[in-house]
């Protein structure tokens, strides 16, 4: 039973932050400044970030098997990659 509960906490958490990145992308399309565009973002990389920390947790927990969650860090590292590279382009245009 307890190894059950530790997967539910796992995926769980993944799937809160992994939807939070999509939705704060989302939300920035509709933001009524640059600087609130920016945080929206910045809030997205945050939470793609926590998302990695997950699949890393599930992979070396061995909760699944790496060649699932292989294709899924690599996909959250991109997305990290690009959220880091705009939000920097941003922080930049604002200073």
């Amino acid at each position: 039973m307890r190894m059950v509960k530790k997967e539910y906490i796992l995926s769980n958490q993944l799937k809160r932050s992994g939807t939070s990145v999509g939705a704060n992308i989302e939300e920035a399309q509709y933001a009524p400044t640059k600087k609130d565009f920016g945080h929206k973002l910045y809030i997205a990389l945050k939470e793609a970030a926590e998302a990695k920390y997950w699949l890393c947790l599930i992979k070396d927990g061995e909760e699944a098997e790496s060649k699932l969650v292989d294709p899924l860090l690599k996909e959250c590292e991109e997305i990290i990659s690009l959220l880091t590279a705009i939000t920097k382009k941003i922080r930049y245009r604002e200073d």
